[in-house]
This record gives C-alpha cells, structure tokens and sequence, in this order.
C-alpha cells in the first residue's frame, strides 16, 4: 500500500530548489573543524560568519556515501528496530520538561522516577519498537543527564532505546555504556543500541554541540537520524512547498556533515517539518498540513533512498479523547501508506507540552490498528474458501465451519481499548470512554509488568560508569 502527494516533477523541482538553497544561501555551521572539512570538500566557507555554501557536487557525494540500511537492537537482540529494510517502527518520545500523572491535571517538572515508568510501559506496549525515556528528568545537571538516563532506560526494558544526547564529553560515557552492555566495542558497534538525534535548527544553521558530538558517536559509527523541525510560516517560508524545500536543503546539509565526519556513516532522513498556527501562535502537530508534510517528506526521502523518520501519529489534543484519535490515526495511517520507516514521538500530551503515559497507550492502540490495515492479504485456494461456501450453500452459515475457526484469529485485528459490545453491557461495566481505558490499561501495566532484569553484575557496571561521569563532568547532583 503506497501513498503518494508529489509527482516526479515535483520531487525534482523540491530538489532544485534545495540545491539552490544550499549553493546560494548556505547554512550556518558554528564548528571549526566542521568549516575545515567543508573547506577542505570544496565548499566556500566564510569562516568570520561560520557560513557554508555547499556545492550540488558535494551533496550528490554526500548522498552516494551515505549508509542506507541499519539496525537497532535492545538489550534483548531479537528486539530489534530495522531501517531501510521495508519495515515500520514506532517510538515514544525521547524526553519532555513536563510530566502528566493524571490527564486533565496539572504538569509538574518530570523526574528519573518517570523514566523507569516510561521504560517499563514501553517495555510492555507490544506496538513500540524503540522505548523513549519520555522524561527530561529536571533534577539531574544536563552535563551528564543523558548518561544518568541511558542508564536507566537500559535497567528497564530490553528493547532499542532513545533518549537526548547531550554534547561530546558526554556521549564517550555512553559509548563506554554500550561496551559493557555488549561485552567489546566490535560487538556495540556491531548491535547498536540507540542513535544520536541531529536536529538543525531552522533556518539553515546547525548546534555547536549537535555537530561536536558526532565526532565522539562516529567512532562507533552510530546511525543519525536528521530531523530539522522548519515551522511553516515561523522558521521557514508560509507555504508548504517552500517548506519542504527548506526542510530538504536542511536535511541534505546534516547529510554532508555526517559523511564529512565519517564517510558511509548510516542516516535516516527526519522530514518531521510541520506547521504554524496564526491563531494560537504555536506549532500544528497534527493539522492536515502534517498528513501532508508526512507523506511529501517520505516521498523526497525515498528518492534519495534512504530510510525515512516523519512526525505523524501525534495530537494537539491534551487527553486521549475523540480529537486526539482522529489526528494520530489519520496522519499516522497516511505517513504508514506513504512508507515511511519510523513514526514519533509518541506519548506527547499537545504541542510539546508535557509527557502522558495515557496518550502513549492510546496511540499504541492506533499503531496496532493501523499496523493491521497495513498487512499483506493472503490469497490462496484455502483462504478463498470456495470448498467451504459449496458446503454451506446459500441458506447456512459460516460460524460453525471448520474453516472459520481455522482462519479467523489471523483475518481478525482483537482490539485492547475499542468498544465493540453491546449497549447494554457496555452499560453494565460502566458506560467506560477511551480515557477511562487508557487509565485503566496504563495503571494495569505499571502494577504487572516487570522487564526481564539486569544480571547484577552489570548494573553495578551501569552504575560505575555514571559514577565516573559525574565526577569528571564536575556536576554537583545531590543523588
């Protein structure tokens, strides 16, 4: 199943453009060993602006080197999340300032205590690939909350994880992390666990330490996700072909910085542009523009034959309600046709504005529905059942066959959280809504759910290495 927006001539004029952009007006790039090697790639670098002009010649070479495919594996290796490979992957998001305990209540800062609870749902959601930390816990010092928080997300679930990356001292504290989780560096560079986040920041530059960290990261030569999130009509041009051009050249600049830093290095092309509100003066997480930037970003990604990342799915509703599964189901079905390879983040509550295990189960629901819209349809002698229909004949019924008991557990999607039953009963237990089940399904999780445990020993690893790292990052964390 295939959704497409753009034609091919569309697709070439986006391309053109973004060239254009890159060529003409170039990106800002606050690093000097960056400008160095762009320099040095025949780039024209104004180094008193940090200003690049990147050449058409450069961002083809840069697109041929790049790597295509990639795998993240948990703790657990048969946990795995494949890009490039014709399959989808769902995460939840990688950390938030806010947290949500009950929805409709008020946010509080979120806490460590909140990424074990993130972990452990995620852990158990069957439709999540990758588990995000959903917390940016508010008490830990930035200088080393990202190992703090890699570390516990490994404590807790035995799938790929993500979490936010901080700055290049940092990341060789988690670098050091994935040896001891997998015995040696071949075998951490070999099954990675997680990928940095490159996000350029829209219009045209790029963050010191988005850039600085990749040095440390390529040494593993882990995969980059590069996902500028341009704001139509704030951070990029008020119209959706001028945003996705920005979008594009954006993305096509941090391809060139990857593969400037290490040659092959694995990307996945993040198209996760949306728009602005005139209205509210706040980004659209899920307006139909974003059905549209999903499917039209997926399309300019597969072109240049890379795995793709787009922000679908998501809700500018503040509960798991009616809004919240019209938005998440329609644009995530749209970007899933379209063939995109990752879909995030989920488990946010509105825009950006606090996390919500509530909304996480929901849009696991949604995933699981769509997933099933998405199957391949089997058509063979058996499952047309012609034999079968000769036997029943016009005036009987197939529910007491053997061929329906064979065949409908796998032609059947059994929802977790849909109402499907009678009015009366559906009365009788409660006249429940979808709120009232996310609550219920979540609190369920929590009081069951326990992840394979950590063997001792390589906790108190875990815990070494974060011990190190806030002793030499000289934080002064209470904890």
């Amino acid at each position: 199943m295939i959704s497409n927006l753009l034609t091919n001539e569309q697709i070439r004029r986006i391309h053109a453009a973004s060239l254009t952009i890159l060529e003409r007006i170039g990106v800002g790039v606050p690093h000097p060993e960056m400008l160095s090697r762009f320099t040095d790639a025949g780039a024209q670098v104004d180094p008193k602006i940090q200003r690049v002009k990147i050449p058409p010649a450069l961002v083809a070479r840069a697109l041929e080197q790049a790597g295509r495919q990639f795998t993240l594996y948990g703790c657990d290796l048969s946990r795995r999340a494949m890009f490039g490979q014709g399959r989808r992957n769902y995460n939840s998001i990688a950390g938030e300032a806010s947290w949500l305990d009950r929805v409709g209540g008020q946010r509080r800062f979120a806490s460590l205590g909140d990424v074990i609870s993130a972990a452990r749902i995620g852990d158990a959601l069957p439709s999540l690939t990758i588990v995000g930390a959903m917390a940016d816990p508010h008490e830990i010092p930035v200088e080393y909350r990202c190992v703090e928080v890699m570390a516990t997300l490994l404590k807790h679930t035995t799938k790929p994880i993500m979490f936010w990356f901080h700055d290049r001292a940092s990341a060789r504290f988690l670098l050091e992390m994935m040896t001891a989780i997998r015995g040696d560096e071949q075998r951490a560079q070999e099954f990675p666990l997680c990928y940095p986040f490159f996000e350029p920041i829209s219009p045209l530059r790029f963050p010191f330490h988005g850039i600085d960290l990749l040095f440390e990261t390529a040494r593993f030569n882990l995969p980059v996700p590069i996902g500028p999130m341009a704001q139509m009509g704030l951070s990029a041009p008020a119209t959706i072909a001028g945003t996705l051009a920005q979008e594009n050249a954006e993305i096509l600049a941090g391809i060139c910085i990857t593969q400037l830093i290490r040659p092959g290095m694995p990307v996945c092309y993040g198209g996760i542009c949306h728009a602005f509100d005139m209205a509210t003066t706040q980004m659209i997480f899920s307006g139909p523009e974003q059905a549209i930037f999903g499917v039209a970003m997926t399309q300019m990604g597969k072109s240049y034959g890379l795995p793709v990342y787009i922000n679908v799915g998501l809700t500018d509703a503040k509960r798991p309600d009616a809004q919240a599964g019209m938005e998440a189901g329609i644009t995530l079905m749209l970007g899933a046709a379209a063939g995109a390879d990752i879909f995030g983040h989920m488990g946010i509550c509105g825009v950006d504005q606090a996390t919500s295990l509530d909304m996480l189960v929901m849009q696991d629901e949604i995933i699981a529905y769509v997933e099933s819209v998405m199957r391949s349809v089997d058509v063979s002698d058996e499952t047309l059942g012609i034999d079968t229909l000769a036997e029943v004949s016009a005036a009987g019924s197939f529910i007491d066959q053997d061929h329906t008991a064979q065949h409908f557990r796998r032609e059947l999607w059994f929802p977790r959280l849909l109402d499907r039953s009678y009015y009366q009963d559906w009365m009788d237990h409660g006249a429940s809504g979808m709120e009232d089940r996310c609550r219920k399904r979540k609190e369920q999780l929590l009081d069951t759910h326990n992840p394979e445990p950590m063997a001792p020993e390589m906790e108190r690893e875990l815990d070494r290495i974060v011990a190190a790292a806030k002793k030499e990052l000289q934080v002064n964390y209470p904890g």
